[in-house]
C-alpha cells in the first residue's frame, strides 16, 4: 500500500517551486494537496487573485497529484489530524522566520504516529511575492477588480476600505501596508466618497460636482490601482439617473454604489429595484443607508432588502458606536443574520475593529481620513512660506 504524502499550498501563481516539491513528494508515495482556502490565506496576508475553486482546480492537473482537499487555517494540525499522513514535504524556507512556529507543530504532530517532515531545497530565484507584484504592477480588468468585493467577505470577518479621492491617495490606500504579530495588515479597498469630491474640488456641497466630474475622479484611480471600490453615489438622483450610474460603474469595474434616502420609502425601494434591474452581473452590490437613530430604521432596512439591496451602511453621528451597535443587534435578530452590515466609525474613531467585528458588521470604512490629514499638512506649508517671506517684501 503506498504511503500517505500531504503537501499545503496557497497555489495563486503555480511556479517550478511548487513543481518541484510535488515531483519530490510523488516520489515518497500518493500526495494529497491541501489548497489554503480564501479565508485562510487573507488570515495573514492580502486575498489571493484566483479563488479557491480555481487553484484546486489547476492544481488537481498537476503531475504528480493524487487528491486535492480544502486547508481551511493557516495551521497544518486539523488536516493532518485527519489524514494521519506518514510524510509532510515542504521547501526549507519556513525553518526561520515567521513560518517557522506552523512548522515545528507540524514535527510535533507528525510525531504523534511516527510521520516524517520532508524539506527539499527551497528553489532559488523564485517567489510567489515577487512574482505577485509583478502582476499587480500589470493591472487588472473590471470584472476581476468588481468581482473582489465579494469574495472579500466572504474569506474575511471584516473588510476595511478607505477613502481614496485622487490618483495619487488611491496609490497610497493601494500600497499601504504594516507588518505586526507575522500579519500583514493593509486595506483591501477603497471609498470614494461624495464629500471628499466635494471638498478636494473646494465646494461647499456634494451636489455642486456631477456625475461626470466625479467619473473622471474615479478613472484616475482605476488607471492606477487594483483594489476593490465602493462608491458613494449621494442619493442615486432619479430613477433613470441611478440606472445609468449602476450600468457606468459597474462597466467600470466598481464593486459597489452606496444610496440614501431623500425622497419617500417607496420611491427609494424603486430605485434600488431599477438599480437592480440595470445590472448586468451579479458581482455589483447596491447599498442602502441608513440612520441608526431612525424609529422606523429597522422597518425601511426590511423593506430595502426586499427590493434587492445587497448590504446596508448603518450611519451615526453619535460619539460613541452604542446604537450603531443596538442596532445591528436588532437587525440581525429580526431581519437577516448574512446581509453585510457597513460601518463608518467617523464619529467613534476609538472604537475597535475586533469591536466592530464582533458587534456584527462586515465592512468598516475610514470616510474622509486622508483628505482632512492632508489639509492641515497644506495650510502649514503654506503659512510656513509666507512666514520665512520667501518671493515677499517687507
Amino acid at each position: 500500500m503506498a504511503k500517505r504524502v500531504y503537501v499545503a499550498m496557497s497555489a495563486d501563481i503555480i511556479h517550478p517551486g511548487h513543481l518541484n516539491i510535488i515531483k519530490e513528494a510523488a516520489k515518497l508515495g500518493d500526495v494529497t494537496v491541501g489548497v489554503l482556502t480564501d479565508a485562510a490565506i487573507a488570515s495573514y496576508k492580502r486575498l489571493p487573485y484566483m479563488n479557491y475553486e480555481q487553484r484546486a482546480a489547476v492544481v488537481a492537473q498537476l503531475k504528480g497529484v493524487t487528491e486535492v482537499i480544502p486547508q481551511e487555517q493557516l495551521d497544518y494540525i486539523p488536516n493532518l489530524l485527519k489524514l494521519k499522513p506518514d510524510y509532510v514535504v515542504h521547501g526549507t524556507d519556513w525553518r526561520e522566520g515567521v513560518q517557522a512556529k506552523t512548522r515545528q507543530g507540524v514535527i510535533d504532530t507528525l510525531a504523534q504516529w511516527g510521520g516524517e517532515l520532508v524539506e527539499p531545497e527551497y528553489t532559488p530565484g523564485i517567489s510567489s511575492t515577487q512574482l505577485n507584484k509583478a502582476i499587480k504592477e500589470v493591472g487588472t480588468t473590471p470584472d476581476i477588480r468588481r468581482a473582489r468585493l465579494r469574495r472579500l467577505l466572504n474569506a474575511k470577518p471584516l473588510v476595511r476600505m478607505m477613502d481614496a479621492h485622487s490618483g495619487l491617495s488611491g496609490l497610497i490606500v493601494e500600497q499601504t501596508a504594516v507588518k505586526k504579530n507575522n500579519r500583514t495588515y493593509e486595506f483591501d479597498g477603497m471609498w470614494l466618497g461624495s464629500f471628499t469630491d466635494s471638498m478636494l474640488k473646494g465646494k461647499p456641497d456634494t451636489e455642486c460636482v456631477d456625475v461626470t466630474s466625479r467619473l473622471r475622479t474615479l478613472n484616475d484611480i482605476l488607471e492606477i490601482t487594483t483594489k476593490p471600490i465602493i462608491y458613494d453615489g449621494d442619493s442615486g438622483g432619479t430613477k433613470e439617473q441611478f440606472s445609468f450610474l449602476v450600468r457606468s460603474l459597474e462597466r467600470l469595474g466598481v464593486s459597489a454604489v452606496v444610496i440614501g434616502e431623500k425622497a419617500s420609502g417607496d420611491d427609494f425601494c424603486d430605485k434600488i429595484r431599477e438599480g437592480k434591474a440595470a445590472q448586468i452581473t451579479d458581482n455589483f452590490m447596491i447599498v442602502a443607508r441608513c440612520k441608526a437613530n431612525d424609529s422606523d430604521g429597522i422597518a425601511k432596512c426590511r423593506a430595502y432588502i426586499e427590493a434587492g439591496a445587497d448590504a446596508i451602511l448603518v450611519q451615526s453621528n453619535a460619539e460613541t458606536p452604542d446604537e450603531v451597535f443596538a442596532f445591528i443587534k436588532q437587525f440581525r435578530a429580526e431581519i437577516s443574520a448574512t446581509t453585510p452590515l457597513v460601518v463608518m466609525p467617523t464619529t467613534y474613531p476609538q472604537t475597535t475593529e475586533s469591536e466592530i467585528a464582533a458587534a456584527g458588521a462586515n465592512i468598516v470604512i475610514y470616510a474622509n481620513h486622508l483628505l482632512k490629514a492632508a489639509e492641515p499638512a497644506m495650510k502649514a506649508a503654506a503659512v510656513r512660506i509666507l512666514e520665512e517671506e520667501k518671493g515677499g517684501e517687507e
